[in-house]
């Protein structure tokens, strides 16, 4: 049981109450998948678990095989991928479907936090950076998968803001930035447009291309400050709302818990990410210092982007929200990047004074 000494609890619990949120609102809908999503956690927590007792020194050195067989598995995706809803995501594995694109959020950490140790944030550099994360972000580009495309520029881009990049170059890039993102609207496809387009004028399509975005807000706004209660939203269980277990599971909450549940759960990431944050700041090594800060940019932006389109106050991606939405692949890799942060708070608590 010394292994459960050296876990950094502050992660675990605060992890295992969203987990717990979500899995209690899933099972007021389907017992069913509420158990998939407790086995997906229980799976989760060995991951957990596992890397909070592994040696960084012995991780970096996978860090390029696992750079290599994730680019791999991507591509094998795309040929023996099983298609939903329009997208290829998804390896069958008979009782379980891997989503690679998922994995390559912590693979791309490590890679990028090892990257940016050896190397200092020239213009030379970004550019090396970008080419190697392109064929990953291309790749699930193609299946297609917007959610997780942008979920990796954005772990990109938290990582190169830590590497200590001169100001001048971050106004450089945000110009570029602006300069490209208009042009990317011709890469996109159709059905993604369209949330676009039903995102800037909901009410011009209510039943079609505005629909989910009008519905999540009337969620939201239904369950004002005490929520319907567990299982008494009519959003949801009337299936108004679409997808309100993994991509709208944030509606849902707040239609049956109301204000006050949805602030819990705000609770809850805001002392998660601050605790990252903290680990962060006191990382005695560079490459841990990066590799938190890109867990950190990982939970954000998927909290963020999730939120905001619940309220519609952002474009319908398709981002789960981590540790809530049903899902085993996303909740997985989540658990494992959060692993990481809490080996790297164990490492830091051996030369220190024990603050963690």
């Amino acid at each position: 049981m010394n292994f459960l000494k050296s876990v950094n609890w502050h992660i675990g619990l605060t992890s295992l109450f969203l987990i717990s949120i979500g899995i209690l609102v899933i099972y007021s809908s389907s017992k069913e998948l509420a158990i998939q999503q407790f086995i997906y956690t229980s799976i989760g927590l060995i991951f957990f678990f596992f890397i909070s007792q592994l040696d960084l020194f012995s991780i970096k050195k996978f860090i390029f095989p696992l750079f290599f067989s994730t680019a791999l598995l991507l591509v094998i995706v795309l040929i023996v991928g099983i298609e939903t809803r329009g997208s290829i995501r998804w390896i069958p594995l008979g009782f379980f479907n891997i989503q690679p694109s998922e994995f390559a959020k912590v693979v791309l950490i490590l890679f990028l936090a090892q990257f940016w140790t050896k190397n200092n944030p020239s213009w030379i550099n970004i550019f090396k950076s970008i080419l190697w994360i392109s064929p990953i972000l291309f790749l699930i580009f193609k299946q297609p998968d917007l959610g997780s495309t942008l979920t990796l520029v954005a772990i990109w881009i938290g990582m190169l803001f830590a590497s200590q990049i001169a100001f001048k170059k971050i106004i450089v890039l945000i110009l570029i930035a602006f300069l490209i993102i208009p042009g990317s609207w011709f890469f996109l496809h159709n059905y993604q447009k369209q949330r676009i387009i039903g995102f800037l004028n909901p009410g011009s399509d209510p039943l079609g291309r505005g629909y989910n975005l009008i519905q999540s807000t009337i969620s939201v706004g239904s369950g004002q400050l005490w929520g319907r209660g567990l299982g008494r939203g009519t959003q949801s269980r009337l299936q108004f709302l679409p997808e309100f277990r993994t991509d709208f599971i944030f509606a849902s909450i707040a239609e049956e818990l109301g204000f006050l549940g949805t602030v819990m759960i705000l609770a809850l990431y805001l002392y998660l990410l601050t605790f990252c944050l903290l680990i962060a700041y006191r990382s005695f090594d560079r490459f841990n210092f990066l590799t938190v800060i890109g867990v950190f940019s990982m939970i954000l932006f998927q909290m963020f982007v999730n939120i905001g389109m619940n309220l519609g106050i952002l474009p319908i991606t398709g981002i789960t929200l981590p540790l809530i939405s049903y899902g085993g692949s996303s909740l997985i890799v989540t658990l494992m990047c959060l692993g990481l942060v809490s080996l790297i708070a164990k490492g830091k608590k051996r030369i220190d004074t024990g603050d963690f």
